[in-house]
């Protein structure tokens, strides 16, 4: 289960760049604008989402090293 979700969560992570690329560009060029308004509602949603898969994955090596040295030390 967890080589799975760490799989997924990666690809999940690097797909929701471009739409969020996107979106950053849309509140940059109609600033002001009812549309503008709107895309920045979802980009504050969507960055929450990053934000959070982001941080998993920077903190799963240090898990993952810190579940191994354990798994060593009661061999």
């Amino acid at each position: 289960m967890n080589k799975f979700l760490n799989k997924w969560l990666r690809k999940f992570h690097r797909w929701l760049v471009l739409p969020f690329i996107a979106l950053l560009l849309t509140v940059i060029f109609t600033r002001g604008t009812p549309l503008g308004d709107n895309a920045q509602r979802i980009q504050a949603m969507l960055m929450i989402i990053m934000a959070i898969s982001g941080a998993y994955l920077w903190v799963l090596p240090y898990w993952t090293k810190w579940k191994r040295k354990n798994v060593q030390v009661r061999s």
